[in-house]
């Protein structure tokens, strides 16, 4: 019979890299049932019956996020055989708030205090014999990233299987303790006995989960409300706050005994100066500005732009492409077959491949700013910054994930638990340039922009910038006025990244990258190829007489005032919409089918279709037209009904057709000649609509003034 570890923690407590130190390599990922929050499983090295399960990263046991649900139905419902729970030994106060929690469900918990190491650097000493002491449990110190006793904690939790819980902290006290004694005893027979406590302060603090679960008749309820509303008149409070008040003050207590300060409470750590600089009013948005400029000019314009040179044209232009020439003729294969192989695969699927370096160094950045504790400062920029304009820094927590992939920042939405503001941010998370539309930026700034250092990054500014200015109007909308909802997040200290989850993060990424190569792109190009050599008798022709070139002369006449009249750039764009990549591919396949182009004389087919006003366009448009057909679905989903996920849609088809058709219609008039017509004239008039609908007055809100809280954490 295995043996359940549980790692509980706050977010940013180190817990997933010990995670990934106490597995190594066997691990799975997958979804805990019904709900798209991430389940990460895994062997303890050296035991094959020690299962370490990594919960959700989560601040309390409240059920206000579907992290938290899924962390505390698991640990009520399944009970695992011990917790190890990780605290960050830098902030014990916030921590230790949730390990309040854990040990009142009567499972046997070891507290490993993690980044013990910056404990002992700032010259702090933590007590762990009188930690553990005190809460009645075990305590060790630990490092994750420098893998110090991080097996000895996981030792250390087995060695506690099968304890029994024979004391709780004494958190509570007074009249609240008197409440609680007087729930236990009315509940007894109904609940767990190891699971009483947790079971009274829930019910003390009216949880509507544990309402429903129990189902108490209600003289019994009306009994306990009586105890529970004379506790809250001798205390002037209602009872979640008295519970949240004692918490802390239980804590507070703790914390004077157990932490030894060496240096003076007012000398600032390290993260308190940089935070002093990188989080400043004036100085914070240029920092921003120039790191995600250096991190798109290294991953396109120069490492990560020579090594997608070096792949297409010489890995896959030279040595793939010889090879499989040769191999065709060897076989003595049909034509039809030969151009499948070479024009249609390798040309198609290795022209999107050759972008896998940009990708992942891309993200090697990007997981480097986030597990140093940049990202969270970006976080709390941003939402000073939303707040102004009547959004929410909760929206900015999706719109993060979305720079990896649209599906999951549509998903990460569910923890807002504003409805607008909440279906607001499912129609703009995609407007930031994810992983696939990241292939679209590089091509068209390798291809016309190769001069230009800021053109990459200035689309991911753009795509911030449309975010704030389409919240902007959609707040001063009858469907989503209202106040934005409250967002606290806890600032983690900085420290160096541990390589190898910053390597894994950035493999995860580029592997989901390759997959979709590998399938449907594979499978895009493969149809394209397909529609682009045959004609409507299926014969074998030229591309100009093709089935794909009627399919996208009959529609070119929608892309026209785009730039975008060649009948290639139409099927490019709606072939993106299976997936974004496919924009590259079929391009690749489209200059390249009967003659077997090299990537340099693709990349010269594609800039005989467009001008670099009209590769701009054709960049915009992809970047805020509907996403991906998957991301569509998702959205579908999770807007609930049908009338919001066509208004979704139907947002992002029109904003994205407008501004490539305003930058194309504006752009020809003001820098190439083009003489001020009809075009023009509607251009100017939607930017003057779009200024209208940014800065008019705002609707009085419908619904009430109160400002909800929420806890995005």
């Amino acid at each position: 019979m295995s043996v359940k570890i549980a790692l509980a923690g706050n977010p940013n407590c180190g817990k997933t890299t010990l995670f990934n130190e106490l597995t190594g390599s066997s691990q799975y990922v997958g979804n805990w049932a019904g709900v798209t929050v991430e389940k990460k499983d895994g062997l303890l090295k050296g035991h094959h019956d020690v299962i370490i399960q990594d919960l959700p990263g989560i601040y309390s046991l409240s059920p206000y996020s579907p992290e938290e649900k899924v962390a505390r139905n698991y640990l009520v419902k399944e009970k695992p055989d011990v917790i190890l729970n990780i605290i960050d030994g830098t902030n014990l106060e916030r921590n230790m708030y949730l390990t309040t929690q854990l040990l009142e469900l009567g499972i046997p918990v070891v507290i490993a205090v993690n980044m013990y190491d910056v404990v002992e650097k700032n010259g702090d000493v933590i007590n762990l014999d009188k930690l553990g002491e005190t809460l009645h449990c075990k305590a060790i110190g630990i490092s994750a990233l420098h893998k110090t006793n991080c097996l000895e904690a996981a030792e250390l939790a087995l060695s506690s299987v099968g304890m029994k819980v024979k004391e709780h902290p004494h958190v509570f006290s007074g009249s609240v303790e008197h409440a609680l004694a007087h729930i236990e005893e009315s509940v007894s027979d109904k609940v767990d006995n190891h699971l009483l406590r947790w079971y009274a302060v829930k019910l003390f603090e009216r949880d509507p989960e544990v309402d429903k679960e129990l189902k108490l008749d209600k003289a019994l309820m009306d009994h306990l409300d009586g105890h529970i509303k004379d506790c809250e008149e001798e205390m002037d409070d209602d009872s979640v706050s008295i519970i949240i008040n004692q918490r802390y003050d239980y804590i507070e207590r703790i914390i004077g005994t157990v932490l030894y300060r060496k240096k003076g409470e007012d000398q600032m750590s390290v993260s308190d100066r940089i935070d002093a600089v990188v989080t400043n009013r004036i100085l914070a948005l240029p920092i921003f500005f120039l790191i995600m400029t250096l991190v798109y000019y290294i991953s396109v314009t120069t490492i990560g732009g020579w090594a997608t040179d070096w792949v297409n044209d010489v890995f896959f232009g030279e040595y793939v492409n010889d090879a499989a020439n040769v191999f065709m003729q060897s076989i003595a294969a049909p034509e039809w077959l030969h151009n499948l192989i070479v024009d249609g695969i390798i040309g198609g699927v290795g022209t999107v491949l050759g972008f896998v370096p940009q990708i992942m160094l891309l993200f090697f950045f990007l997981a480097v700013l986030e597990d140093s504790g940049y990202m969270a400062r970006v976080a709390f920029i941003m939402d000073r910054i939303f707040r102004r304009f009547g959004l929410s820094g909760k929206s900015f927590i999706p719109i993060l994930i979305g720079s990896g992939c649209g599906v999951p920042a549509v998903m990460a939405s569910r923890t807002i638990e504003n409805e607008q503001e909440r279906r607001m941010t499912i129609m703009l998370c995609t407007f930031i340039p994810c992983s696939a539309k990241a292939v679209i930026i590089s091509m068209i700034t390798s291809v016309f922009f190769p001069g230009s250092v800021f053109m990459a990054p200035a689309m991911y500014f753009l795509g911030i910038a449309v975010i704030v200015l389409s919240g902007i109007a959609l707040r001063k909308t009858s469907l989503f006025a209202g106040k934005p909802s409250t967002f606290v997040m806890e600032l983690p200290a900085y420290h160096v990244p541990a390589l190898k989850g910053v390597l894994r993060h950035m493999w995860e990424k580029a592997r989901g990258f390759i997959i979709k190569a590998g399938t449907l792109i594979f499978t895009v190009c493969v149809i394209i190829w397909f529609f682009s050599s045959f004609d409507l008798s299926l014969h074998m022709t030229d591309i100009e007489n093709s089935m794909m070139a009627a399919f996208g002369n009959a529609i070119s006449c929608f892309f026209e005032p785009l730039g975008l009249g060649n009948w290639k750039s139409a099927v490019a764009v709606i072939s993106a919409e299976m997936a974004k990549e496919n924009a590259i591919g079929t391009l690749a396949v489209l200059n390249g089918v009967s003659d077997g182009a090299s990537d340099a004389q693709m990349a010269v087919g594609i800039r005989s279709m467009m001008t670099p006003l009209a590769a701009l366009s054709f960049m915009i448009l992809n970047l805020f037209d509907p996403p991906c057909l998957v991301a569509m679905v998702t959205i579908a989903r999770e807007m609930g009904n049908k009338m919001w996920a066509a208004i979704a849609i139907s947002f992002q088809l029109v904003l994205g057709y407008c501004l490539a058709f305003s930058v194309y219609q504006l752009g020809g008039w003001l820098f190439y000649g083009m003489p001020f017509g009809i075009g023009q004239a509607v251009a100017v008039a939607l930017c003057l609509a779009a200024l209208y609908f940014i800065f008019r007055p705002a609707p009085h809100s419908k619904v009430s003034g109160k400002e909800r809280e929420g806890a995005a954490v």
